[in-house]
Parts: C-alpha cells; sequence; structure tokens
C-alpha cells in the first residue's frame, strides 16, 4: 500500500524537499568526520599507480568506494535533477540510488523521474528505493522501473512524525520489510535518511534478511529541519541534529565485541574525499554522498559535478598512498584517533577506541 501522502496531488512536496535540502545545506559545517584523524607514517611503501579503490558491494565489483545517494524524483524539476546525477554518474563510473518511488507507484505517469537514471546510466549499478509500507508488489514494481541493481528499503520515522501529512503507525514495519526481501529479485539494503542506525536496529533487520545497511547517520541533510519548515509553527525545531552520526553508527556496528554480520554502508554528512577514507576506515563497504553533490549540480551545474566526482576519486587515490593503503580493505588497518565528542559516546556504547590506535601493528 502506499501511504495516503504519497498522491499526485502532494507532488510538489518533492520540490519543496529540493528547494529546502539546498538552502539548509552547510557543506562547511563541522560534525563528527572531525573528531576521526589518521595517524601519519611518514613511509607508506605505496605509489598513486599501484592504488586500487574499487570495492564489493552485494557481491559486485564497484570501480568507485562512494556513490551518489537517494534523493528525489517523480516531477518535472527533479527529473532533471536525476537525469544529471545520472549523467555524471555514468561518466565517472560511480554507483547511483533514486529517492522514494512512491509517487510513481502511486501515478505511473511520474515514473519518467525516475526511468531517466537508467537510460541516462545504462551500464551503472543502480538503486532502487521504496519505504516499508509498499506491498511486495509495489516493490517489485520500483526495481523493475529503473531495471534496478539492487532495492533500498528507507526508514524515515523521525522525518514522518516531523511531516504535516506523514504516517504515525510503525508496529509492523518489520514484518514489512521482510515481505518486501522476500519478494524481490535484488539484494535489499535498509536504509535510514539521516538519523543513524543503531546496534539494536541492525541486530532487528538482520531477521527481515536484507543484504546490507545503510547507517545514514546525522550530520548532513537534517529532514527534521526540512519538514519542520513546511509546519506553519515550526514547532518540532529542538528536535534539529536528532540521530546519531555515520562515524558513531560505525563505530557501534563494526567495532564492539560481536560486530555485526551484515555488510555496511555509510553516508550522512560526507564534505569531502577524506570523510570518504574515514568511513572505509571505520569499516564501511562504500560510502553515499547526497546533499553535496546535490548542491554542486544546482548551485554550480552537470559539467562542475562531473568534474568534482572525478576529482574525488583521483582524491581518494592519493589519500590511499598516504595512508599505505594499495586496496580499500586495507584502510580498515591504519590507525586512527577517535576523539572529542565522538569519542566520549563511543566509550558509552562500549567501544574500546585504543584498538582503532595501533591497528598497523598487527
Amino acid at each position: 500500500m502506499i501511504t495516503d501522502h504519497d498522491t499526485p496531488e502532494h507532488a510538489s512536496r518533492k520540490d519543496e524537499h529540493l528547494h529546502l535540502a539546498v538552502r539548509l545545506h552547510d557543506r562547511d559545517r563541522p560534525n563528527a568526520f572531525d573528531d576521526v584523524s589518521f595517524i601519519h607514517h611518514a613511509l607508506p611503501g605505496t605509489s598513486v599507480d599501484s592504488t586500487d579503490p574499487s570495492t564489493t558491494v552485494f557481491g559486485v565489483r564497484w570501480d568507485v568506494p562512494f556513490y551518489i545517494n537517494a534523493m528525489t524524483g517523480g516531477t518535472r524539476a527533479t527529473t532533471k535533477v536525476n537525469a544529471s546525477l545520472a549523467g555524471a554518474a555514468a561518466d565517472a563510473g560511480v554507483a547511483i540510488a533514486c529517492g522514494s518511488q512512491h509517487i510513481a507507484l502511486r501515478d505511473p505517469g511520474r515514473a519518467e523521474g525516475f526511468r531517466i537514471i537508467r537510460r541516462e546510466a545504462p551500464r551503472a549499478f543502480v538503486l532502487a528505493n521504496v519505504g516499508p509500507t509498499v506491498t511486495p508488489e509495489d516493490a517489485v514494481r520500483a526495481v523493475e522501473m529503473l531495471e534496478a541493481n539492487a532495492l533500498q528499503i528507507h526508514l524515515n520515522v523521525a522525518q514522518e512524525l516531523v511531516m504535516p501529512e506523514g504516517d504515525q503507525d510503525f508496529r509492523d514495519w518489520p514484518e514489512r520489510i521482510a515481505a518486501i526481501v522476500a519478494a524481490v529479485p535484488v539484494p535489499v539494503v535498509a536504509k535510514e535518511v539521516g538519523f543513524g542506525l543503531s546496534r539494536h536496529t541492525m541486530t532487528m533487520l538482520e531477521r527481515t534478511g536484507v543484504a546490507a545497511v545503510d547507517v545514514a547517520g546525522a550530520g548532513g541533510t537534517d529532514f527534521i529541519a526540512i519538514e519542520n519548515e513546511r509546519r506553519p509553527r515550526r514547532d518540532y525545531s529542538y528536535l534539529t541534529g536528532w540521530g546519531q552520526s555515520a562515524v558513531l553508527c560505525l563505530l557501534d556496528a563494526l567495532w564492539r565485541d560481536e560486530p555485526t554480520s551484515l555488510p555496511v554502508l555509510a553516508s550522512g554528512g560526507v564534505r569531502t574525499p577524506l570523510d570518504v577514507v574515514r568511513c572505509l576506515a571505520l569499516g564501511a563497504r562504500a560510502v553515499g554522498v547526497s546533499g553535496h553533490f546535490l548542491r554542486t549540480l544546482v548551485t554550480k551545474g552537470p559539467d562542475d559535478l562531473r568534474v568534482e566526482l572525478t576529482t574525488w576519486i583521483d582524491h581518494v587515490r592519493t589519500l590511499m598512498t598516504l595512508l599505505g593503503a594499495v586496496e580499500v580493505d586495507q584502510l580498515r588497518t591504519t590507525d586512527l584517533l577517535v576523539t572529542g565528542e565522538t569519542a566520549e559516546r563511543a566509550r558509552l556504547l562500549g567501544v574500546d577506541l585504543t584498538q582503532l590506535t595501533h591497528r598497523s601493528r598487527h
């Protein structure tokens, strides 16, 4: 079932979200990534030419360890955005996820805003996107709409509760996710929308059969802030900043006793190639970027986005060389210092941060 607020009459909400996401995005804002630094070793023993930035996700080799994460689609304006994002992704060899397809499942006339992604990026790894409220049949339709290689199920409770027309009942979401996983012919990744996935949530998601999770932590696009802007009284402003950062989620998932068995993707507040490498060093298989690339596209244009994607790939290879990592997996043996508020929170969760500081000795 598509929820009542995902109707053609509310298509303007997509454009409003797009406008607010660009206006509220602050690429220079400090966040938890600033609490993670590498110990520099002056003899890395590597070269840029020998560095391989590829990674494996869902058993598929990706040439690039970051991807354009879910954003938008379904209106005339957002169709143009998706076309430009997909074209840039295709040129750079980067995977891409679309935004929620609910509007197109309810109104097939709006499917073009999503199909354009596959047309512009015919050989790219493409992720479709639905919420837990759709039927398994509609989830299959969403995958078919994009000829998608995988499906994201977005978990957006915080957004829905602040959204003026949002859902209020989330009791059956685990069962719905399991039904979708059983029905679709592609791997499923459960994805937050900017508030982070706790270890407890990941344990519940493991039982549903999802193939991976995207922690999508706080620090980037804040959908509480966006939805609060749409409320007449803006009465939920005190919830801005809710949730856990991607860094804290990765520490919680992968660096406590008995780490999660699920492959973990990371996103949320990624501003630079260094943030990408920080996530990879903390164990993420790949790193999603939304707000930063969207702002580049909207404020500078498609050509600048293409240049930026290529530049990020080059910088990731440079940083890997600096850290002595010939392959992405070797970033997980680099020495990290986690400090500040993130360190305090991680210790409260039971993470031994000293293990990250001496990894290169083992």
